[in-house]
């Protein structure tokens, strides 16, 4: 990476950070099986959820409500 860009990302506030690790997490395509560092464990554990999800789509929560609830939670002060 580019140390300038870097220098530059680093100064970003922890919101931007976060959006842009979002955002970049987005840009990769569905089903990329260029997912490095993923053990197998970490493989299977990703299949069985979505196993679960499938047979039950119904218990899922929005991102927004799960991200509300985490700030709630971890960031009391």
């Amino acid at each position: 990476m580019n140390k300038a860009l870097r220098d530059q990302l680093m100064k970003l506030t922890p919101a931007e950070k976060i959006e842009l690790a979002m955002d970049l997490w987005d840009s990769i395509p569905p089903g990329s099986d260029d997912l490095p560092g993923l053990t197998d464990a970490q493989k299977a554990e990703i299949d069985r959820r979505l196993a679960e999800h499938e047979r039950d789509p119904g218990r899922i929560k929005p991102w927004e409500e799960v991200r509300a609830s985490l700030w709630a939670r971890y960031n009391k002060k």
